[in-house]
C-alpha cells in the first residue's frame, strides 16, 4: 500500500523534528562538525509506521532506542536531505509551526551544499539559522558558545 504523501506531512507535523546539532571537531576546517537531520520517534508497537517513513523517502535509518522503547527514522545524510526530504515538505508544506523548523532546515543544508559550513561566514549563519529552531531537547552547546568556537 503506498502512502498518501499528505499523509506523511500532516504525521510529521505532529510527530517528526528537524534538528541542528553541532559538535567540537579538531580535524574539522572551523573546529565544529555541522549535523542536520530529519526523525520521527514512535513507541515499538507502532514500528511499521516507522519503517513505512524510511521506504516513502527511499534513505535514512530506523533503530531502536532501548531508553525509551521508540523506534526513530532518521535522515542525517546531505545528499538525502536536499534531494529526498526537503523536496516533500516543500510539495506537501507543513500546517504547524514546525513548518519554520523545516525552513530553518532546508536553509542550512543549501547552506551546507555550497560548503558555507567551511567559512567562518557561513558557519555563523548555520548556528544563527539553527538556533532559531525549536528545539526541546537540551544543546551542548549555547549560540554564543559555538560562534566563540568558531571566531579563531
Amino acid at each position: 500500500m503506498e502512502i498518501d504523501p499528505w499523509y506523511i506531512s500532516g504525521f510529521v507535523d505532529g510527530e517528526g523534528s528537524f534538528l541542528v546539532s553541532f559538535s567540537k571537531r579538531q580535524n574539522m576546517a572551523m573546529g565544529v562538525e555541522v549535523r542536520p537531520s530529519f526523525t520521527v520517534s514512535q513507541h515499538e508497537r507502532n514500528k511499521e509506521v516507522v519503517c513505512q517513513l524510511q521506504r516513502f523517502f527511499h534513505c535514512g535509518s530506523v533503530r531502536f532506542n532501548t531508553r525509551d522503547q521508540t523506534y526513530k527514522f532518521e535522515v542525517r545524510s546531505l545528499s538525502d536531505l536536499t534531494n529526498r526530504v526537503i523536496p516533500h515538505f516543500e510539495a506537501y508544506p507543513l500546517l504547524t509551526s514546525k513548518q519554520k523548523d523545516f525552513e530553518s532546515l532546508r536553509h542550512v543544508c543549501h547552506l551546507m551544499v555550497h560548503k558555507a559550513h567551511l567559512t567562518h561566514n557561513g558557519i555563523e549563519q548555520i548556528i544563527k539559522s539553527s538556533y532559531l529552531m525549536n528545539n526541546l531537547g537540551a544543546r551542548r552547546y549555547t549560540m554564543n558558545n559555538l560562534l566563540r568556537m568558531v571566531r579563531r
